[in-house]
């Protein structure tokens, strides 16, 4: 007998939703903000900074995409890159392209949300 991923098994690789995880949450949003200027300022450049944290991210998404569990590592940085990347995008457009901060930030909010779902 062949087994397959059903509904019930995609549901144990995330976190239960409560009172820990949105304190959590929110702490790996903030570092992933503060970690994208860090890197910014100090060692790649804006551009440089995007096209690293982009590719990490896509490689930390296919092994969690690929694993069969919730392992918190691995969901943890996945959430603290779109963080990061979120914000280097958002930066990307604003200062490189000249797109109006809030138009920006409607992506980036509209990106996070759609990644989170």
């Amino acid at each position: 007998m062949k087994t397959t991923f059903s509904t019930i098994d995609m549901k144990n690789k995330v976190p239960e939703v409560t009172l820990y995880f949105w304190i959590i949450k929110i702490l790996c949003t903030t570092t992933g903000e503060t970690g994208a200027d860090y890197l910014i300022e100090n060692f790649f450049g804006l551009v440089n900074t995007a096209y690293i944290m982009s590719a990490i991210l896509i490689a930390l998404l296919v092994g969690q995409f690929k694993l069969r569990r919730y392992v918190p590592t691995v969901y943890w940085l996945c959430v603290v890159l779109l963080s990061v990347v979120g914000t280097l995008a958002t930066d990307v457009l604003t200062d490189k392209f000249g797109v109006s901060l809030t138009t920006s930030s409607r992506s980036d909010i509209s990106t996070r949300w759609v990644c989170s779902v």
